[in-house]
């Protein structure tokens, strides 16, 4: 491998200074040398290569248009004949890891190119790609962007010159689920009792094996008689009356809103809206009722087909939400409908 390395970037509408969600379905378009946090990446060089080209495009757009825009970007970045690319980072936005990890997994399929990117661990991309490319690990929220690009472009040139990887712990990437055989001092058995004896101590101790955690939900079982239901909506995209009186967050949210739809035939603009942060909220707040169908279900229950839609809505944000406060959220929201004795619930999601 040379040592003088061509490197191309991508980069979603926000980072290359288009604009926000208002500008989420810009098409692909590609600019010589590095935009915005690309800089970071060319300073980084510093005379061992160049950002070449960069490539950018609208997260809505890519997702939406997902075969297209693979097909043009491999065109693009083939012609700049580059010896890595390097996506993101993502942080915990799902659109832009998508479309970080399907570019990533695309170019070293078809080009066999090395490609890195970063995303949180909880980025919903990570579980489509981990297995096939390098993901260093990020925070949830854009922060640390030099320090992130860094790790990645120095993880990406060891890819490109075909140097050995080490163990996720020492380079800083996700774990991918590969296992390789390794010579070591010690047998299986005595470093298991290493392990176990660390931690009867209360020392600090590292497992070899790393269990994959699924949760297991037990499905409810089929509401017996739907006609004399009692039926709730609960939704994770952030509709909120008029104003947001609860301070509701729109992404990285800790709380739910609980808010009263009785005597309401449906949600129009103005009196609730979206808060969400994670997509282009104003089609929603135009409308409402796309995320909290109050309509649909009205008819419903005029024409008799569930007994009731129950007089309080559920709503949150999910976007960039941690785990764990999803649980907690999920679980005190599922206490509430069962204490107002709701029978069902429509679910709706951004």
């Amino acid at each position: 491998m040379k040592e003088y390395l061509r490197v191309v970037h991508y980069i979603n509408q926000f980072f290359a200074g288009i604009g926000g969600e208002e500008k989420a379905r810009v098409s692909l378009s590609e600019k010589v040398g590095p935009v915005g946090p690309g800089s970071v990446l060319q300073e980084a060089l510093k005379g061992r290569g160049e950002v070449v080209a960069t490539l950018f495009c609208g997260d809505d757009y890519f997702v939406e248009n997902q075969d297209e825009v693979l097909k043009r970007a491999i065109k693009y970045i083939a012609n700049h004949k580059p010896d890595l690319l390097i996506a993101g980072p993502a942080f915990n936005a799902g659109r832009y890891g998508q479309a970080c990890g399907t570019l990533c997994c695309s170019v070293q399929r078809e080009l066999g190119i090395p490609a890195i990117t970063g995303m949180y661990p909880e980025n919903p991309a990570v579980e489509l790609c981990r297995k096939e490319i390098y993901i260093i690990e990020t925070p949830g929220r854009a922060m640390k962007i030099p320090e992130l690009l860094n790790k990645m472009l120095h993880l990406g040139i060891r890819l490109a010159k075909g140097q050995v990887i080490g163990l996720p712990t020492q380079e800083g990437y996700i774990p991918r689920g590969v296992k390789k055989n390794i010579f070591v001092e010690k047998m299986a058995a005595e470093r298991a009792v290493d392990m176990l004896l660390d931690k009867l101590k209360g020392h600090p101790f590292s497992t070899e094996i790393h269990p994959p955690k699924y949760d297991v939900v037990t499905p409810a079982p089929p509401i017996k008689n739907i006609s004399q239901a009692l039926i709730a909506i609960v939704t994770d995209g952030g509709i909120v009356p008029f104003g947001n009186p609860d301070g509701l967050k729109g992404n990285s949210g800790k709380t739910f809103g609980k808010y009263s739809v009785k005597g309401l035939q449906d949600l129009i603009q103005k009196t609730f809206e979206c808060i969400h942060e994670g997509m282009d909220n104003r089609v929603a707040s135009a409308d409402p009722d796309r995320f909290v169908p109050v309509d649909v279900m009205r008819d419903l229950e005029r024409e008799g087909r569930i007994g009731k839609l129950c007089d309080w809505v559920y709503s949150t944000a999910g976007c960039t939400m941690e785990f764990d406060n999803a649980v907690r959220i999920g679980q005190d929201i599922a206490k509430d409908l069962l204490k107002n004795g709701v029978t069902g619930v429509i679910l709706t999601s951004a």
